[in-house]
Formats: structure tokens, sequence, C-alpha cells
């Protein structure tokens, strides 16, 4: 497969080649304002909330300099051969690239408006979500935030642009690429752009390439979906030991369903149903906030109630809620929430007092 360079235009050679002596010649600074632009970026996300996995950076080679600085613009009839980009050393933003590279989806904005905020170090010049098969098209491909930013009266830069240009004014102003995306997202794009996009020789090349990229893409597409959902899930659980913030909030019935549901989804009632009967059993005990029923829901409680009653049938919330509350407060449960035992018939009581003694064995064999 020929390259932009095998196939330009004998009358552009002259000044592509300059191009890339003066680019040769001035890499060793143009590196140095690399790294001192990751640097940059580093120093920003330093105290961010969500750090990101790592910042890496990356400054065009000359080969693939020459190869970019060689592209044509599409010739219209009876018109000269011209480059897309006829002055490379200024018009191409991506000869020094710094990739952030994150976790979840939700943290790329994050970063982006950290950046972006940062006035006094960069004035970002574009903003783009850049997606290899758009959404709108119904394909797919990695999705990358995009960042053009300008460096700012920067040192480092001014000593390349002394070196490039020794009789230009070096104001220390310099524009660069900034692409930030997950880590599912970072890998997907390296793997493929090694084997689509670098292959030059078309025999090489086969339609079930483009066909599995397509399918991993959707797969990556819902893994990363998957990661969100249980980091939010994760954040919602964490807040409810927060005894000043969502572990203070009151028990209703309503309380009780939502957490109820994000720590046992799998135990759940019909949508409709009215949860003030598990209110009232928590209250029968003081249990008034929500930092007292994440408390009592844990793994550990739930597994040895389970193996004491040993349940043929997978209990709903009401047994379990009921069963869980007598593990935690034995025979004060019983006596606080049973019928008056002098009744004749106390079905409730009978039933409690036949599941303690079953704890109580269990207990007693276990060790506790």
């Amino acid at each position: 497969m020929s390259s932009h360079w095998d196939r330009l235009d004998e009358s552009l050679r002259a000044s592509v080649k300059a191009s890339v002596a003066d680019y040769e010649r001035a890499l060793p600074e143009l590196a140095q304002v690399t790294a001192e632009m990751e640097r940059l970026v580093r120093d920003v996300l330093a105290d961010a909330d969500d750090k990101p996995l790592f910042v890496a950076s990356r400054t065009k080679t000359v080969d693939s300099f020459r190869e970019k600085a060689s592209r044509m613009v599409a010739p219209e009839l009876g018109s000269a051969p011209s480059l897309q980009f006829p002055e490379p050393l200024r018009n191409l933003t991506d000869m020094v690239g710094v990739r952030v590279i994150t976790t979840l989806p939700g943290e790329n904005a994050n970063v982006a408006n950290l950046i972006k905020r940062r006035r006094n170090i960069f004035d970002c010049r574009g903003d783009r979500e850049k997606d290899i098969g758009s959404i709108e098209s119904g394909t797919y491909g990695y999705s990358s935030r995009h960042l053009i930013l300008r460096s700012i009266q920067n040192g480092v830069v001014r000593a390349y642009q002394e070196v490039l240009d020794p009789d230009g004014k070096a104001n220390g102003s310099y524009f660069f690429e900034c692409q930030i995306r997950t880590v599912f997202a970072h890998a997907w794009s390296e793997i493929e752009h090694d084997i689509r996009f670098k292959a030059q020789d078309p025999r090489a090349w086969s339609p079930y390439f483009d066909r599995q990229f397509t399918a991993t893409a959707a797969m990556l597409e819902t893994v990363e979906s998957a990661f969100s959902e249980l980091h939010e899930r994760y954040e919602t659980v964490t807040s409810f030991w927060d005894a000043d913030g969502e572990g203070k909030v009151s028990l209703t019935p309503n309380r009780i369903k939502a957490v109820w549901q994000t720590l046992l989804p799998h135990v759940d009632r019909k949508a409709d149903d009215d949860w003030g009967w598990a209110a009232e059993l928590v209250a029968a005990h003081g249990l008034t906030k929500t930092i007292d029923l994440a408390a009592l829901l844990q793994p550990e409680i739930i597994s040895n109630v389970r193996k004491a009653l040993d349940h043929k049938y997978s209990p709903g919330p009401d047994r379990l809620l009921d069963d869980l509350l007598l593990w935690q407060f034995g025979q004060s449960h019983i006596d606080l929430t049973a019928e008056d035992p002098a009744l004749e018939a106390t079905p409730r009581r009978d039933s409690l007092q036949r599941r303690h003694q079953q704890m109580h064995r269990y207990r007693k064999a276990a060790g506790f």
C-alpha cells in the first residue's frame, strides 16, 4: 500500500522535504516540549477527586511527520496539486500528544473540565468527542475526548521556537492535542491502530477484521456501562454509612424499599407493594436511620441466618427481614412484634419461637 509520501506530486516534494528537515533539526527541543506538556497536565490532575490511571505522551516521529505533511488536497479539475497542510510546522496540532487514561467514561468529562479551567496554563481551542464509527450512524468504535490546547508563555516552548526559527519571535504559545479516554477504549484503539491503520499490505486485510472490530467495540461499550453501573451502586452503598449524610436519613417505607433494592436487588417484592410492614418491624427495635438498616443487611448476617434456618425456599424481603431481626435481637424481637402470649392463638409467636430455637442450636454448633 503506497504512502502519502510515495504519491506526493513532484512539484510539492521540495517543500515537504524542507519542512521535514526543520522538524528533524528541532525534534530534541520538541521532545522537551512534550515532556513539559505532560508535566503540566499531571500537575493539573494531581488533586482530582478521581485520579486518572495514568498520563502519557508522545512526540510525532520524523517518518510520521513526513507522511502527514505529504497529504494532498483532492485535486479539482484544472487546478495545480496542493498540500492539505501547506505549513505543517504551524498547521499540525498533533506533533505533541498527551493522553490521559481514565477508569470509567464519566471521568472523561471531569478531567476535561479540570484542564480547561486552568486558563493561566492552557487555552482550549477545540473540544470534541471523537468516535471512530459514530453513534448517529449506528456503528461502533472507540470513543475519546479530544482537546486542542495552546500553552501560554511557556519557557520550554520558547526554547523550541528559538531553535526552529531563530529569526522569529518566540512567544511560548504552542498547540498540542490532549486525548482523554478510558483504559478499555485505550486498549481497543491501540490494537485497532496496529492492525487497521498501520497495515501497509492490502493483501493482508480481510473483511473479518472489520466485523470483529465492530463486535469488540460493541462489547466494550457494554462492559463500560456495566462497570459504570457498579461504580454508581458502590457510591450509593457507601453513602449509607455516612452518619452525617445519607446514613442519617429516616427509615420511611419508601426509604427502606430503596435501600433494600440497592443492597439486595435479588430479594425483592412487587414494585407496587407497600413497605410499611418493614418500617414497623425495624422501628420496634429503635432502628430509625438508614445506617441502622445498612448495618443489619450485611452478607455475613444473612449467610448465618440462611444456614441456621436452612430455608427450603428463598425467602422474600418480609420473611428475610423478620429473620434478620430475630437473629440480632432474639427473644426481644419475639416479645416486641409477636402476639400477646396470653391469647389463645399465637401463630406468629409460635413460628418465631421455633426459628429462634433453630438459630440457638446453630450458634451453639458453630461456636458463636
